[in-house]
């Protein structure tokens, strides 16, 4: 069998907006799924980018954001990360992030990787930076948070990845990418 992947199998028959506030909409549609059947699909759209930023300095050490996370009712450790206005370049948006979070400043930066981060329920895209040749200010963190910050060698970084301590996906995801740019002097 072959798929048209340009053609939407599912069709939509109505919908309705469940919930709403400034960050996601969660909308349930009605639907005939791709075999005519009739269910219910729930969405939840973002209403941002989500933005993170890998910060490396010349020795390839990093900088990682602590706080705790309200969803999974644990702290995590992460890359700095935050929510990008649609309307702002995604670069300009994590150049605010960087400085609100860490009081980091850099002058390159180079795009990592984009995802879509839960597309089974969610159409909330990322888009993940490299930020290089640093220099620091004071950090300027929004009222709902509570931050740690920590310098700590990208290699040490890379096996808290692989042993389960990070498991922020953006963090996970573009950690795993630059080790193998970096193990391949692409990075």
């Amino acid at each position: 069998m072959i798929i048209d992947e340009n053609e939407n199998p599912w069709k939509i028959d109505g919908s309705t907006s469940i919930y709403s506030n400034s960050w996601i909409q969660v909308t349930e549609f009605n639907v005939r799924n791709p075999n005519n059947g009739i269910g219910i699909y729930g969405r939840v759209h973002f209403n941002n980018i989500a933005i993170g930023i890998l910060v490396l300095d010349k020795n390839y050490n990093t900088w990682l954001v602590g706080q705790y996370r309200f969803p999974i009712d644990k702290y995590s450790w992460e890359i700095p990360e935050g929510g990008g206005d649609l309307e702002v370049s995604p670069v300009e948006s994590a150049k605010r992030e960087l400085k609100e979070e860490t009081g980091i400043v850099a002058k390159n930066w180079t795009t990592l990787l984009e995802m879509d981060l839960s597309n089974s329920v969610s159409d909330e895209r990322s888009i993940s930076f490299v930020a290089r040749d640093l220099t620091f200010e004071e950090s300027e963190p929004e009222e709902t948070e509570q931050l740690q910050i920590k310098k700590v060698p990208f290699d040490d970084v890379y096996k808290m990845v692989m042993n389960g301590e990070i498991r922020d996906s953006i963090t996970v995801s573009s950690i795993l990418k630059a080790k193998i740019l970096i193990d391949n002097g692409e990075l």
